[in-house]
């Protein structure tokens, strides 16, 4: 019976664990790519053109690297078109972006202008989940604006704004909408406007300087980024090359979870394999006679190791229904950051690792038990 419970308390803890830790990252994981592309072509950078030395003579340069200038990714209209038929990819939005300042009053604010294609850009960032005010619209004369913006700025849905890019482009906005995403510095800075209008704002007539993708296996990214990377010839850069740090800290606790899950199920094998080696002693007597009657070494073996598949699966399932009861508790009074959902897939997993635990622990008691010698087990006091 005690070593049913420990079984049982060891799963609740490994499955516990592991839909907690599962739960938190999808949460940091979705948070993050909420507000951004899983990938992002770009144009590549520009390099200095460094004129070779004559013959024979030695040429000494210090080389600054070149400063990248706004420009407009070649043929976007065909690569996009190419990428849509991709079917890895879920998604494709040209934008067009840059940096201009916005201006009511006296207050000026810098701002990065986003320009984009409504429909094909929700497909990347859902905008109208994260709008707090007015409606989801961008056209030539409406913008949308982070709540933190509005703010800084003292405005509101209707109010009107001059955003200006310094290069002897200006216009007057209506702020038809405000949003909040969740990351401050992203509230403060994004004004989405229409595309044709942000390209004339930002000097490149009919140009776009990103193109996002989003994909499926999120977790893929680095793969399809370098395949779509050299079908096209542009910079790829994948969510995962940009949130290196995010990916350590996800890599770190996947890392501690398994060593957590490798202890406990290390100390239940050794909780069963001490209950069966006792059993063993104990049985002695009866284990002589069974062979005295005709049973077989392998008959022996059997009955152990079905008795530590029994210990590993009722343990292991009294322990999934408490570890349901600790998930609920953790949902309802927990600190709601974040909601842990558990899979009948982890369920499964822990049933059949606890019953596979229990039969490989059983597994050098029951030998030693075949093997004992039956007049020799008999004579056991």
């Amino acid at each position: 019976m005690m070593i049913t419970i420990g079984i049982a308390v060891g799963v609740a803890v490994i499955v516990f664990i592991s839909a907690l830790i599962q739960g938190l990252q999808s949460n940091i994981v979705e948070r993050t790519l909420g507000t951004q592309a899983h990938i992002r072509l770009l144009s590549p950078d520009e390099v200095n053109h460094i004129v070779p030395p004559a013959a024979g003579t030695l040429q000494l340069l210090q080389e600054d690297q070149r400063a990248q200038r706004l420009r407009s990714i070649n043929n976007w209209q065909q690569i996009t078109e190419t990428l849509d038929q991709l079917p890895v990819l879920t998604a494709v939005s040209p934008v067009v972006s840059g940096p201009a300042f916005v201006q009511r009053g006296e207050a000026i604010q810098s701002v990065a202008l986003v320009g984009i294609n409504l429909e094909r850009y929700q497909q990347i960032i859902p905008l109208k989940q994260y709008m707090v005010s007015g409606e989801l619209r961008v056209s030539a004369d409406n913008v949308l604006i982070g709540r933190q913006l509005a703010k800084d700025l003292g405005v509101q849905v209707g109010s009107k704004l001059r955003l200006d890019t310094g290069q002897q482009k200006n216009a007057v906005v209506n702020i038809s909408g405000i949003f909040e995403l969740g990351v401050r510095e992203l509230d403060a800075r994004y004004v989405y406007l229409d595309l044709k209008q942000a390209q004339s704002l930002l000097n490149l007539p009919g140009g776009v300087t990103v193109i996002d993708l989003t994909i499926q296996d999120i977790f893929q990214a680095d793969q399809i980024a370098s395949q779509v990377g050299r079908l096209t010839g542009l910079k790829a850069e994948s969510w995962i090359e940009t949130n290196a740090q995010l990916m350590n800290a996800i890599t770190a606790q996947s890392l501690s979870t398994n060593m957590i899950i490798v202890f406990v199920g290390i100390s239940v094998a050794f909780g069963i394999a001490s209950v069966m080696s006792v059993s063993v002693v104990q049985r002695t007597r009866e284990i002589g006679i069974l062979r005295a009657t005709g049973a077989t070494q392998a008959q022996i073996l059997r009955v152990f190791l079905f008795q530590g598949a029994i210990f590993g699966l009722l343990g292991s399932m009294l322990g999934s229904v408490v570890n349901y009861g600790l998930i609920w508790g953790f949902n309802q009074f927990g600190p709601g950051l974040f909601y842990i959902s558990i899979s009948i897939k982890l369920i499964l997993s822990a049933l059949f690792l606890a019953t596979l635990t229990g039969v490989l622990a059983a597994a050098i008691p029951s030998r030693r038990a075949a093997a004992l010698d039956p007049v020799e087990a008999i004579r056991h006091v």
